[in-house]
């Protein structure tokens, strides 16, 4: 990514992370292939999307299924694994890219539409995501998240496949 002149181009990254296997496999593989300089002036950006709160059904007269203790309950532990996979995700850039910039950001909404909206708000150049490799019933029901930003987010977006084990080598 060079510009007329020929000098490295400040670049955003954006990578998704989630506390799955396949998302840091695509970090792993972005710190790898896509910031191969370590004296690059790259910015990679983590994004952890907290998923909204699931619509419970109603058993009771009072419309609540749930006290409010519960719900802040659930709330501080989906903002806790959100920070424990950033700072995990930071502490895997630190240690196989040297000197890389590194920002988080936590936003909450539906995963899909809130890599779509940071990657046009911060003008990204690449948005970097693992595959859950879900097979063709899962994805109709639940949609998949990466079809999704190819489709909608107006700068290239890298999908990492993690590789299958191959049953051949044993």
């Amino acid at each position: 990514m060079a510009d007329e002149v020929g000098a490295l181009k400040d670049r955003k990254i954006l990578v998704a992370v989630d506390e799955s296997e396949e998302s840091m496999h695509a970090l792993s593989w972005c710190l790898d292939n896509v910031l191969f300089c370590s004296n690059s002036k790259d910015t990679l950006i983590l994004l952890y999307a907290i998923p909204p709160k699931a619509v419970f059904p109603t058993f009771d007269n009072t419309g609540y299924v749930f006290s409010s203790d519960f719900l802040a309950m659930m709330l501080k532990y989906n903002n806790d694994v959100a920070g424990f996979v950033t700072e995990k995700a930071k502490r895997m850039c630190k240690e196989q890219v040297q000197d890389v910039k590194v920002e988080t950001r936590i936003e909450h909404g539906d995963p899909r539409d809130v890599i779509c909206e940071v990657a046009e708000k911060l003008r990204v150049d690449v948005v970097v995501m693992g595959s859950h490799g879900h097979g063709l019933i899962k994805r109709a029901f639940l949609g998949s998240v990466s079809n999704h930003c190819v489709h909608n987010v107006k700068c290239p977006v890298l999908i990492v496949k993690k590789p299958k084990p191959d049953c051949r080598s044993k």
